[in-house]
């Protein structure tokens, strides 16, 4: 039977957040194509990391181990995939889009004569059978001014790739799920490069993609004097501070504070987006927030067009306020 396969990653001995919204999109196919959804990750079938899957639990965790996978080369894992998709004959296979597989996931379409469709924010499933009833895969152009509509055609299995936020992570459901050993044929001459340091981005002192609560601060704070108006209300929150790409540009808040298509991607529980108007290249990097506030004194900024909710004031107004109440109720 076909199946839905999703390729974890772990990074820093854990696995990454964007591989649970790849195995939330995972589901989400599965459901409107009426398949199960697998799972795969390099790793022993004995590892502890194994036991932290989570989400709506697969069919079956697939533990690809091999002593010539233990560090990363594209070759390796190309290789070790290729013979896992063959053996399993999935009718997709997703991956988290981060630079890892950027790097080996176009050799493997390559090697399968397959085309990768990569960073996808949306899947449109489709009821019925037949070429009409393909799903369609969502990926945005020129900084998300334009969303693009792809299907998958012909035969072979269909490769993806999910933008990090695009996707809720399911939260953890119980489940039993099988472990089964996967150990591919690999030789050390197959694997033409030596294994280097894993990519890493620039040093940051923070990680936007990990917190729970965002305030976000856009051009509406007026100057650099006025920031410690959003800072008291974080302080109050427990919230990490966050900006639009002008603050940033302007100094006011370090670049790795920015989020938007040139900054970082987030989808915490709560963003609360403060003077901010809400253009395409700051709402590329947090539309996946599961909860949105909006103040701005503009009702027709478009920051309201995807906000839960929206306060229609003056932020010098309405944040302090908002601070206060925040911390009377918190005692």
């Amino acid at each position: 039977m076909s199946s839905v396969l999703v390729i974890l990653e772990i990074k820093d001995r854990v696995i990454s957040r964007i591989s649970w919204e790849a195995m939330a999109a995972a589901h989400i196919l599965a459901e409107g194509r009426g398949l199960p959804v697998d799972v795969a990750i390099v790793a022993s079938p004995g590892n502890p990391i194994l036991a932290k899957i989570q989400g709506k639990p697969p069919r079956t965790i697939h533990a690809v181990d091999h002593k010539l996978l233990h560090a990363y080369t594209a070759d390796g894992y190309t290789e070790a995939c290729a013979q896992l998709i063959a053996h399993l004959k999935p009718a997709y296979v997703i991956f988290p889009h981060t630079y890892q597989v950027r790097d080996f996931a176009p050799r493997l379409a390559t090697r399968l004569k397959q085309v990768l469709i990569s960073d996808v924010t949306g899947i449109e499933t489709h009821a019925g059978a037949g070429p009409s009833a393909a799903p369609t895969f969502i990926r945005q152009l020129l900084q998300g001014k334009l969303n693009a509509r792809y299907s998958h055609t012909g035969t072979g299995p269909c490769l993806l790739s999910i933008q990090a936020g695009a996707f809720r992570a399911d939260a953890s459901e119980g489940g039993t799920t099988t472990v089964e050993h996967f150990e591919p044929k690999l030789d050390a001459a197959q694997i033409r490069v030596q294994p280097g340091e894993p990519f890493r981005a620039s040093a940051q002192t923070v990680d936007l993609g990990s917190a729970s609560i965002l305030v976000s601060v856009g051009r509406g704070i007026k100057e650099e004097a006025n920031l410690p108006i959003v800072k008291d209300l974080a302080a109050a929150l427990g919230a990490e501070l966050a900006a639009s790409r002008p603050i940033c540009d302007a100094g006011w808040l370090p670049m790795e504070r920015q989020v938007g298509s040139s900054g970082q991607t987030v989808a915490p529980k709560v963003y609360l987006a403060i003077g901010i108007s809400g253009a395409i290249q700051h709402l590329v990097g947090m539309k996946g927030s599961q909860c949105i506030v909006a103040i701005n004194k503009d009702e027709n900024a478009p920051i309201f067009e995807v906000a839960d909710y929206g306060i229609v004031g003056d932020l010098f107004e309405v944040v302090p306020a908002l601070t206060t109440a925040i911390r009377k109720v918190k005692g």
